[in-house]
């Protein structure tokens, strides 16, 4: 009766909720959420940053007594998860091209693609693949579409990896330091968890202020 109750609460979990989410499947489930984030685009509405950033609060046992992670093993899950899943999402994409994601009616999809192709033609492979750790959706079709558009395997590893752990090791610790730091941090989290959203998009906002600036600095000039 017992087991049933608990698999119940297990099938009832709120996908789209990362509290719901880490009550039901512990560490063990945010290396199960990144890697279908960040490699299969149906899980391109997953919740990754606020993932991470409640995870490593959790981590304090501050923001919820009945819930508490080990910090370890959580940052091996969540890098693991992340790398492995990146990697796959681009072996996808070399194999399936554009397939994959034409079969799919999504527009957040289809406008996440979009963005991921700019950002690839935009700022090279390596600026592309290390900033897109850091937009919703379009990490997650960044990777297949860099695999369709044949970004060179070393090239994509080196920079997904890189990306990758700045991402996931950096969202688990800040969220570990801030409920280090603050008692009763849990009355904070929503609002917490917006502002690491928002900060987790500064560095493409960075690069798209600087490349319109460089733009109109050419066209003063020529």
């Amino acid at each position: 009766m017992t087991t049933a109750l608990h698999l119940s609460s297990q099938l009832a979990v709120n996908v789209l909720d990362a509290r719901s989410l880490l009550s039901a499947f512990g560490v063990l489930g945010v290396g199960v959420v990144l890697f279908a984030e960040t490699g299969l685009l149906i899980g391109f509405f997953l919740p990754g940053d606020s993932l991470l950033f409640t995870a490593g609060l959790l981590c304090t046992g501050s923001a919820d007594r009945g819930l508490r992670l080990s910090l370890a093993p959580l940052l091996v899950a969540a890098a693991v998860g992340a790398l492995a899943g990146s990697q796959c999402g681009f072996l996808l994409g070399r194999r399936a091209g554009g397939a994959l994601l034409a079969r799919s009616s999504s527009a957040r999809l289809h406008e996440g693609a979009r963005r991921a192709e700019e950002l690839l033609e935009r700022y090279g492979h390596a600026k592309a693949i290390v900033l897109a750790r850091f937009v919703p959706v379009v990490r997650t079709v960044l990777n297949p579409m860099a695999g369709a558009l044949r970004v060179p395997v070393r090239t994509f590893t080196v920079w997904q990896v890189t990306g990758g752990l700045v991402w996931s090791l950096g969202l688990t610790l800040a969220g570990y330091a801030l409920g280090s730091s603050v008692p009763n941090v849990d009355r904070y989290l929503l609002p917490m968890v917006a502002v690491i959203v928002a900060l987790s998009l500064m560095p493409l906002a960075a690069e798209l202020l600087r490349s319109r600036r460089d733009a109109k600095t050419k066209e003063a000039r020529g």
